[in-house]
Order: structure tokens, then sequence, then C-alpha cells
């Protein structure tokens, strides 16, 4: 037993501190050639055929919870054969999937699994939001192009090459076309770019000076790599009062790396309870937090937290909050909390499956529940954004004072 702790610590350490292998270079997808139509609907109907069977056989939930999954089958599958390609093929596995109404389960097409795997896309790195009726800025990569540009967060979009922005839509950049937007700035002047896409990461890491000493902490994903920044910048300003975690556009990520981050908040030798998880066969394995070089950072904490902050951003709320040892301020997070793994499909697809369900450390699922604020802040308005202020920050800071 204790070769076997010292050999999961040695993987953890590798895994964390970088000695586990190089990162893949990032590289464009490019579209495969078209296929003859009675080849396309071959492969459509393999894809469709294994992505129903591995749902069939991963699945955490052995009844389906309570769906029909042997009738589903046959719901979809003339459809899903005469799709013309991939991007059509998809929607029609993400109807099938639907059909569970569950979180983590969900079809990637080669596209998304090549950007996933190489952690880049082709982008002008800007996220947008429909507020009030308008689509608006709300994050700037600093290093693509329209950041070079001057687009600011607050601007609204106003169209793409040309056609309004339709959120029912994937917008696909490629690296040598110029994609050209208009936008509103703040002083509600047009201003038309033409913006050349870049290979991008969208999981950002962002550290700042707040007033009164704090410090604000922004990471978007749940991963090694960024367990070792926020690790590091806890050890930096172990003597700031307090710090701000901002996990509103953090949809979660690996589970190991979750149980370190949540221990790097505690002073204590023993491991923090994070509740348990379920397996198909019933069987439960207890979770709880893993210190490795921790920083046992000892101030105050506040953890923003919306819509955007699902799975591991969930559980780490949940833990923290149950610990009472961060105040959550913000919005009701997503409720979308279990398990899963991605298991290849024909044709280089992946489909993402729960296979194990999370009890939280009340006896709760948190699975279409959430994980409610303790300083409830209502979403920030158009006014808001086109004026650079964040409501739910500005309450962290104040709650911060008051401890």
């Amino acid at each position: 037993m204790k070769r076997a702790r010292l050999r999961l610590i040695a993987a953890l350490a590798a895994a964390v501190f970088g000695l586990a292998g190089c990162a893949t270079i990032p590289t464009e997808y490019r579209e495969p050639a078209a296929l003859a139509a009675e080849a396309r609907a071959t492969l459509n109907l393999r894809v469709y055929d294994r992505a129903w069977e591995l749902v069939n056989e991963k699945y955490f939930d052995r009844e389906f919870l309570g769906v029909d999954w042997v009738a589903m089958r046959g719901r979809y599958r003339t459809e899903g054969q005469a799709a013309p390609d991939d991007a059509a093929l998809y929607r029609v596995l993400q109807k099938l999937c639907a059909e569970l109404q569950q979180s983590h389960l969900s079809p990637l097409a080669p596209r998304d699994v090549h950007e996933m795997s190489s952690d880049h896309q082709a982008a002008v790195g800007l996220r947008w939001a429909r507020i009030e009726g308008q689509f608006v800025v709300t994050d700037v990569l600093p290093d693509g192009t329209a950041a070079m540009a001057g687009v600011q967060v607050g601007w609204i979009v106003r169209s793409r090459d040309g056609r309004p922005i339709n959120p029912q839509e994937r917008s696909i950049s490629r690296l040598g076309q110029p994609v050209t937007f208009e936008f509103l700035d703040q002083q509600d002047r047009l201003v038309t770019m033409a913006l050349e896409p870049r290979l991008l990461d969208f999981d950002r890491q962002v550290a700042r000076e707040l007033p009164g000493g704090f410090r604000y902490l922004r990471f978007d994903s749940f991963s090694f790599a960024n367990l070792r920044w926020l690790s590091a910048e806890l050890k930096a300003h172990r003597a700031a009062p307090g710090v701000v975690v901002d996990l509103r556009q953090n949809p979660g990520g690996m589970v190991a790396a979750n149980s370190m981050a949540v221990q790097e908040f505690f002073d204590r030798r023993e491991p923090v309870p994070m509740g348990r998880f379920v397996r198909r066969d019933g069987k439960e394995r207890e979770s709880s937090g893993f210190a490795l070089l921790s920083a046992r950072y000892a101030g105050r904490v506040a953890v923003l937290i919306g819509p955007g902050s699902a799975s591991a951003s969930e559980i780490f709320a949940h833990v923290m909050k149950h610990e009472k040892r961060a105040t959550l301020i913000g919005r009701r997070t997503a409720g979308a909390v279990i398990v899963s793994r991605f298991y290849g499909l024909p044709g280089g697809g992946r489909l993402q499956i729960p296979i194990q369900d999370y009890i939280g450390v009340d006896g709760e699922r948190l699975e279409g529940r959430g994980v409610e604020p303790d300083v409830a802040v209502p979403a920030a308005t158009l006014a808001d954004w086109r004026a650079g202020r964040d409501p739910e920050l500005a309450a962290a800071l104040a709650e911060l004072g008051k401890l």
C-alpha cells in the first residue's frame, strides 16, 4: 500500500511539475477531402452506431434515467446516415445524446478533437455574450489580433463578415483568411476591422493586484499547468490579506488537479473531504484533497461563480463553501457535475460520456442543482459592461474588507 501511494505521488509530481512530456505543437485543423455519397453514408452509420453502443455500455446509470435508450437507437439513425458532412452528422449525434438531458454527454467532431488536443484554435481572440439583446465583447485575449487592433471589453459586435451574429451557428476561422467585424465602441461609434486569425489558447491565466493589497486570480480550467500557476501565485503572495478566485469562465477540468487546488487553501495536514463518486455498478469512492508542496495559503478567500462555472469548478466552490473557507460571490453555477471520459469514434471524432455520478459533501447531487452563492449579485448589465464595471468583483472586495 505504501509503495502504491509513493508511485501515485511520483506520477502526480511528474504531471504537475512538467516531467510528463512535451506539449503538443499547435497546428490548424485541415478539413479532409469530401467523401463520395456511398462512402459518406457508410461512415455515418459506423459513427452513429458506435456512439449509441458506447453510451449503452459506459453510461453511469444503467436505467438511463428512465429513457428507453434501446428505442433511441433508431430515432435519428436515418437522419444520421444522410448527413452530408461531419458537421451535420455531429449535430444529429447531439440530438441523440440530448434525449438523456445529461451534462457531459457530448459528441466532438474531428475538428473539435483536434483543437482540444492541441489546446489551440484559429481565432482572433474574442469572446462575446448576448446581453440585453446585444452581442457584447466580454473577453479579449491579449495575444489575439483583436487585442492588438484595440478591441475592448464592452464593445458591441454588429456583424461578422457582413452577417449578423447567429448564436446557433458556429463561426469557423481559418489561418490566412481575415475576418471582417463591425463593432460599436463605448462611444457608439461604428468601427470596422479586418482581423487575421491566429492559433490561440483560450485557457487564460490572469493575476493582478487589487485595492487593499488583495490579489485577483483567474484560471479557466483545472489542469496541472493551471495548478502549477495557482500554487506559484499563492506562494509568491502569502502576505496578501486575501485573494479573489475567479471561476466565472472555468468549465471544469481534471479531478486530480481540482483536489490539489482545494488543498492549496488549507493550512493543515489532513486531507479535505470532497464528496464521493458513484460508478455504474453502484460502487462508491470517497474523494479528498491532496497536498503536494501546497502553498497552504491562510488569507481570506472570495470565489466568483456563475453559470459559466461548471463541473470541477462547482466541486471546488462547493467544498470551499462547506468548509467555510471562502465566500462565494455571484450567481448559481451551471449544475453540470459528473465524471466523464472521452471515447474514440470512427473517422476521428470522440464521444464524451458521464461514467460516474458525484455526491457532494452535504450528501446531495450537484448535477442539475449547482452551487448557490453566499452573496448573490445580479448579472452585469449592458451599461456595466460598456462602462467597464464588474459588480461581482466589487462585491467580493467589499466582503473581503469585512472579514
